[in-house]
């Protein structure tokens, strides 16, 4: 992607459609008068009323207790530097953004216009009553030590410096793992850390908690080693001057066990890493370029332990996986600060989180066989389901340990419970489904890339590395969109209607006319086939020159499916094709099927459905726990449709006992528990959260999913065609740019997914 085209793209998102990341969003009815006067005047003077006789009733009347600020001066914004409270918003609410989506915390982000140390708290500590919690954010060293040492002396609430004890906190986590690996004591440890600002000297505090000696740390600035004759430093660097005799970067690297970079890029050398001890730790956390390139690293050292703050390669360390969960521990047990205590629970909690087995979610999300400690996995993924209730228990624990907890759990079972239901919801899903196609890209034939929102998601399937786009189309016309939209890459474009394909349509042609020569298919009209995109689309995956395709924004489902059908073929043992739609809902993803395909299928074709619908359900790392709907539960109605389901339901638990699935049900039935299990008790599904509904007809399964796109504003995504022995599929009419890049990103997964049980 250009410079210029990311700008763009950066501002865009932004802007539209409305300015900014977060909103404020009503957690109460409002619909009635009723509803507004107990929000407001008169109703709401009794909480008031209640605060007032005790001001600790705040957390049961208000969501202080799940709101947390995130304060800025703007004085070291990212790598921006000094850039002020107003350009630092940006920043702030993408952190608020982050709080929710990870561990459904509230926030307020407040930009504050004031440098002075004295002025700045004086402010925090005004506002401070409105918050359970203070996250602080992007101020500059060394008066950010100082502004977070006075409000946690001051204030009552947990705060938290996140540039400091973030990855101070999940560096020294993997630092823990990577110790063990090495086999070697921690004690006599030496020790190069890059690096003298907030998160380095907070890092060095932590890493001599958890072992490492003083002595044994040799620190570096700009200028060069920080030794005791050095003068003017500050408090904080005076704290970790050392008296060895050496003064470059370079020559603290000799004989190193450790090097720890929260610096600059590309600083150290080959050379430097050469010197270093055996089995050397190498954390290069500078972003986005490392101290020493990653793959250089591995090229020049076999035995090295290497961590970066990247995305794209093994032991991301991450601030992500540390403030939301720390934060959601001390909320939930109204710590009133966060102390020492927690903060090292969390690093032997993470570090812990990476030696146990690995949820199979989490290797399909990474595109690993079996992730599994060791020197490529030193530390949890940032999308490891597991950290929203390991976690968050583990600060809590620690901060009742240690005296700050106000609100003590004593059902630590149920709390574990609590904040799994925490993550159920959101978009989760759509970022590990992105997550696990880039991890093995494929060739994706765009089939109408001469339309402008076709190949506005090929673009971003290009730019998010998702897959790598062929378009298909009019080739005048694809260019010229294609600089329209400032899409520079250089990607295949291909017209089948054009002389040049002519050898290809011709090949193309005569394999598809000997698999129909006998169903009324000639040679000349096969010809003729080739040059519609969709049927040479399709050949292009059949004959390996794709790995799979997206097509049907511009034409009617029906008439896209009928080709594929003819041309892609079922897969081994599919008598019939399906289609399923994941809805992203409020409660959590759930599958329904089918919505597009089959107008009143059978009781037998109802099981195939189940059937597919289920592998689809475990391709995506979900536990699949099935719910066959209808107007009628458990028998009480003889109809024809009802019977159907119970002969369906018959079938699967005859022939496929392992399948988690009962029915007929009605929905309201299927998706609550306490109901189900009160009513029916003998159901298969009771203590199980149902996450896919399987639908009696065309009619019920279309209505719902498009009812709940439009009512509950739940993310579609789909329909995902079943059944076919090719990664093919199909779009609805007019599909949103968004809706494609999630349904290539289900291609590719569907096309690495084949690809694996065709090996």
């Amino acid at each position: 992607m250009s410079d210029s085209r990311k700008r763009r793209e950066a501002l865009l998102y932004h802007a539209k459609p409305k300015p900014g990341k977060i909103a404020v969003v009503p957690t109460k009815k409002y619909a009635t008068q009723h509803d507004l006067s107990l929000a407001y005047s008169p109703g709401v003077a009794e909480p008031c009323l209640e605060i007032a006789k005790d001001k600790n009733n705040v957390y049961k009347y208000t969501s202080k207790s799940n709101l947390v600020a995130v304060i800025s001066n703007g004085t070291a914004v990212l790598g921006l530097g000094d850039i002020g409270p107003e350009a630092s918003k940006p920043v702030m609410e993408g952190k608020g953004l982050l709080f929710k989506i990870f561990a459904d915390i509230d926030v307020f982000d407040i930009e504050v216009d004031a440098t002075d140390v004295d002025k700045f708290v004086e402010t925090v500590k005004a506002i401070s009553p409105t918050f359970g919690g203070i996250n602080l954010e992007d101020i500059k060293a060394p008066e950010a030590f100082e502004i977070e040492r006075r409000l946690k002396e001051e204030l009552d609430i947990p705060v938290m410096h996140d540039d400091q004890h973030g990855t101070a906190i999940i560096s020294a986590a993997a630092l823990k793992n990577a110790i063990e690996l090495t086999g070697k004591n921690i004690e006599e440890l030496q020790v190069v850390v890059n690096g003298a600002g907030a998160a380095a000297i907070s890092c060095s505090r932590l890493y001599l908690q958890l072992g490492i000696k003083q002595e044994n740390i040799i620190m570096c600035d700009s200028k060069g080693v920080i030794t005791k004759n050095r003068k003017n430093l500050t408090d904080q660097k005076k704290e970790f001057a050392t008296n060895k005799d050496v003064s470059t970067l370079e020559e603290a690297m000799h004989n190193a066990d450790v090097f720890i970079g929260l610096s600059k890029g590309n600083v150290v050398t080959p050379e430097m890493l050469l010197s270093m001890a055996k089995d050397p730790i190498v954390f290069a956390m500078a972003n986005p370029d490392p101290e020493i390139d990653y793959d250089l690293a591995l090229q020049t050292r076999e035995d090295i332990i290497m961590a970066t703050g990247r995305s794209d390669h093994p032991n991301q360390v991450n601030n992500v996986l540390g403030f939301p969960f720390i934060f959601r521990g001390a909320l939930d047990v109204r710590a009133t600060k966060i102390n020492e205590e927690m903060k090292m629970a969390a690093v032997h909690a993470l570090a812990d989180l990476a030696k146990q087995s690995v949820p199979e979610q989490v290797n399909i999300v990474y595109d690993e066989i079996s992730l599994s400690f060791g020197k490529d996995y030193i530390i949890p993924k940032p999308f490891d389901p597991r950290l929203i209730y390991e976690i968050p228990p583990a600060i809590a624990k620690a901060a009742i340990e240690s005296g700050v907890a106000q609100e003590p759990i004593e059902d630590w079972e149920k709390y574990r419970e609590e904040l799994m239901d925490r993550s159920g919801a959101g978009t989760k899903e759509v970022r590990l489904l992105h997550n696990r196609a880039k991890r093995n890209p494929k060739k994706i034939v765009f089939a109408e890339a001469d339309q402008l929102d076709v190949l506005k998601a090929a673009q971003l399937v290009h730019e998010e590395k998702i897959g790598y786009p062929i378009l298909l189309g009019k080739k005048e016309v694809i260019l010229e969109l294609k600089d329209e939209l400032g899409f520079v890459a250089d990607v295949p474009i291909i017209d089948p209607k054009t002389d040049e394909q002519e050898k290809t349509r011709n090949r193309f042609a005569e394999i598809y006319w000997k698999t129909r020569q006998r169903k009324g298919i000639t040679l000349l009209q096969a010809k003729k086939l080739m040059r519609e995109r969709n049927y040479f689309a399709a050949m292009m995956v059949n004959e390996g020159d794709a790995d799979c395709m997206i097509t049907g924004y511009s034409r009617p489902y029906p008439t896209v499916v009928k080709p594929m059908i003819e041309l892609i073929g079922k897969d081994r043992g599919v008598t019939r094709i399906a289609a399923a739609n994941l809805m992203l809902t409020k409660q959590g993803p759930l599958f329904l099927a089918d919505t597009t395909i089959n107008i009143n299928p059978t009781a037998k074709d109802l099981a195939k459905i189940s059937q597919m619908t289920y592998k689809i359900a475990k391709m995506f790392g979900m536990d699949p726990n099935i719910a066959m709907l209808s107007f009628s539960n458990f028998g009480s109605s003889n109809s024809e449709s009802s019977k159907k389901i119970q002969d369906a339901v018959a079938y699967i638990h005859r022939h496929f006992p392992h399948v988690s699935i009962d029915g007929e049900l009605q929905a309201d039935f299927a998706l609550n528990p306490e109901l189900l299990a009160k009513e029916f008790p003998f159901s298969k599904l009771n203590g199980k959260k149902v996450n896919v509904l399987i639908f009696p007809n065309l009619d019920a399964a279309n209505i719902t999913y498009k009812l709940l796109k439009q009512v509950d504003e739940a993310v579609s995504i789909g329909p995902i065609i079943l059944g076919f022995k090719k990664p093919v599929h199909i779009l609805q009419l007019g599909a949103s740019v968004d809706e494609m890049v999630n349904m290539a990103a289900v291609a590719v997964v569907d096309a690495q997914q084949k690809e694996r049980l065709n090996k």
